[in-house]
């Protein structure tokens, strides 16, 4: 099974795609999707749809697994990552591809055992589990 995760943004869209079988995971390809400074709203959501369209069709994974948004304190920042978001959820609908959300602390979990891990403890263990 290949599983698109996505963690959302506006700027920079971080993914990684993964071939998952019987608790095996093997790194397909992982980067990050950009849009321009100083650009419109507008313009930077068709950037995010159409790169994420591009990689949904050169890579047809079986499931997309994105992060659900967690406010912090700049709530102007978690606005702008949201249309980022509302856009990504829109292309992984329109493709078809059942989409599935998690929380930080659930993803946190799933990954290291402890909902309230350091991302540096994040990183350490995807390396070990896709043994990079």
């Amino acid at each position: 099974m290949r599983i698109l995760g996505i963690d959302p943004g506006f700027a920079t869209i971080g993914f990684g795609l993964v071939e998952a079988e019987k608790n095996q995971y093997q790194l397909i390809r992982c980067g990050v999707i950009t849009t321009p400074a100083h650009t419109s709203l507008a313009s930077r959501l068709d950037q995010i749809y159409h790169d994420l369209t591009e990689l949904l069709e050169a890579f047809r994974p079986d499931a997309v697994s994105i992060e659900e948004l967690f406010f912090n304190t700049n709530i102007t920042t978690g606005i702008a990552v949201a249309h980022g978001r509302g856009v990504i959820l829109l292309a992984c609908q329109k493709y078809g591809v059942p989409i599935f959300e998690y929380t930080p602390s659930q993803v946190k979990q799933a990954v290291v055992g402890y909902g309230k891990a350091e991302k540096h403890q994040v990183m350490d263990m995807t390396r070990r589990i896709l043994r990079l």
